[in-house]
């Protein structure tokens, strides 16, 4: 319908070209520098090495090390994950070891690993994660990082993921790997068209599974064992007034994030949330003019990317966002 296809945007997008890009937006809103360290080998050739630097009082100082695991490969788990090897503690000194792992198909022998789009915005959330514990400002372990309750832990890395789509990271950064041409304004047109088709559908089947989710939790235990859970679904469905054939995002008997760990249990709702508080969170900057908005990104660091878990998450977006955030945001991105 759009006339767009994601391979004509790939020789845009080579995983050098995204790490510098996100590397960069990391400096422009954090004041971060990235020095690659080729001489600390990591666990796996692979595995490239950072020292994250800022500068402080007109001092250099570091703020972290960075590790970054780009490429899939055989026993390598699959999926995409933020690691704390060692979380921060200013009050000891002691810097913090980040891990992001991703599992791109990696380019053959000298040539560039091109990503999707939707890979370079999986290298930005991940890369949210991971500023989330780079940038841990609190003494207390517990509190640390990304230890905060499950409808915070997603904001950092889905506000990462906005500056991805920016003209002004995507026209520096996003160049043809062989001419570095600037990708074209209509591509990025169709890009955009695209990626809001069917945005209708896609909400609603990830809202009735949230709201599956907590209806399961909601039946007493002694029931558990004997419940037919497709017809709790379809009951479910129908006391929702979902149209007929409208189906769950993820149906019951292989929805992992409600049985796999108790991590998502009555929680699969955090990550719709999240894009309401990203998008949100994202219009302070486009109200202050800019997305590099210096005290924008100030209130940024502060409030969401380095208190952890020391404030509660709705005073810390109120003490960054001036108020409590609202789904309008949210609904324009995605052309709702």
């Amino acid at each position: 319908r759009y006339n767009f296809d994601g391979g004509e945007l790939k020789p845009y997008l080579s995983l050098e070209a995204m790490t510098a890009a996100v590397f960069d937006v990391a400096g422009q809103l954090f004041g971060l520098r990235f020095v690659e360290r080729p001489d600390i080998a990591g666990y796996h050739p692979d595995v490239k090495v950072y020292e994250v630097r800022e500068t402080v009082e007109g001092e250099d100082r570091l703020r972290a090390i960075f590790l970054h695991d780009n490429y899939s490969r055989q026993n390598k788990q699959s999926g995409a994950w933020m690691s704390e090897l060692r979380a921060a503690c200013p009050a000891q000194g002691t810097v913090p070891i980040i891990l992001n792992n991703n599992n791109f198909a990696k380019g053959r022998e000298g040539a560039p690993t091109l990503l999707s789009f939707d890979d370079a915005r999986t290298l930005f959330h991940e890369f949210g994660h991971g500023c989330h514990g780079m940038l841990s400002a609190t003494n207390f372990l517990r509190l640390a990082g990304t230890n905060v309750l499950r409808d915070f832990v997603e904001l950092p890395s889905q506000l990462m993921e906005h500056w991805l789509a920016q003209p002004e990271v995507l026209k520096k950064h996003a160049r043809h790997y062989k001419t570095q041409e600037a990708v074209p304004d209509e591509l990025l047109a169709r890009l955009k068209a695209a990626e809001n088709f069917n945005q209708g559908f896609g909400t609603v089947e990830y809202t009735i599974s949230a709201l599956l989710d907590q209806s399961l939790h909601t039946v007493p235990g002694e029931r558990a064992a004997e419940l037919d859970i497709g017809a709790f679904e379809e009951a479910e469905l129908a006391r929702l007034g979902m149209p007929q054939g409208m189906a769950m995002r993820h149906r019951p008997a292989h929805f992992q994030h409600l049985f796999s760990t108790s991590a998502y249990a009555a929680a699969y709702y955090v990550y719709q949330w999240a894009e309401v508080l990203d998008a949100d969170g994202f219009e302070a900057f486009l109200e202050a003019g800019s997305c590099f908005d210096g005290d924008t990104a100030h209130r940024a660091r502060k409030y969401i990317y380095s208190s952890g878990n020391s404030l509660e998450p709705g005073e810390a977006y109120r003490l960054f966002r001036g108020r409590d955030p609202t789904v309008e945001p949210m609904l324009k991105k995605k052309g709702l």
